[in-house]
């Protein structure tokens, strides 16, 4: 059986205690990689009436990001925006980007949580909205870079002919980026 603290109230835990689920809890962040693979997954199947499941389209746009030249983070954001689509389909985008962030440069968390709004530019207007939403960010430092992977990736990955990569090819990509936090109050300690 493994070391448990004692506790029942957080107040009272002593450095023992804090140190058995520090142990723990590094651990469970070594796996953190394996359970977003799992997740990424559960889209499969799932079209949402589109000409391709949710699964293939994240990794369409994360096959045409990095057959682009993007940078390793920015695929593996391109892989992970639609990720929180089947828990959080209101608003997606902000659970993407609240488990990338502390893993990911400021420029893209900003990309994968507004990325909903900007892809609005080309559908909203066919379901009553404002396709021009997106413009309430107009000169945001990152609103040129939002609208341009909304464009290049994301608008345009719904391609069941298109030649994509494997999530395989991916694999290695997202278990760097996820090895240890840079924007956290854990990115100096052993993750």
């Amino acid at each position: 059986m493994t070391k448990q603290a004692t506790f029942t109230e957080m107040e009272n835990g002593t450095a023992e205690d804090y140190s058995i689920i520090q142990e723990h809890t590094s651990d469970f962040a070594k796996e953190l990689p394996d359970r977003i693979l799992d997740h990424l997954c559960i889209l499969k199947g799932d079209t949402g009436g589109f000409a391709v499941d949710r699964f293939t389209h994240s990794i369409q746009t994360a096959t045409r990001a990095f057959r682009d030249g993007r940078d390793e983070e920015y695929v593996v954001c391109a892989l992970l925006h639609d990720i929180g689509d089947t828990i959080a389909s209101a608003n997606h985008a902000d659970l993407a980007a609240t488990m990338l962030e502390p893993f990911i440069s400021e420029k893209n968390y900003w990309i994968v949580k507004h990325h909903g709004i900007f892809q609005g530019y080309y559908f909203f207007e066919h379901m009553g909205l404002d396709k021009n939403m997106r413009d309430e960010y107009k000169g945001h430092k990152y609103w040129d870079d939002c609208a341009e992977f909304c464009e290049k990736y994301d608008q345009n990955s719904f391609d069941p002919e298109y030649d994509n990569m494997k999530l395989e090819d991916f694999e290695p990509m997202v278990r760097r980026v996820f090895a240890k936090p840079k924007n956290s109050i854990y990115k100096n300690r052993d993750y």
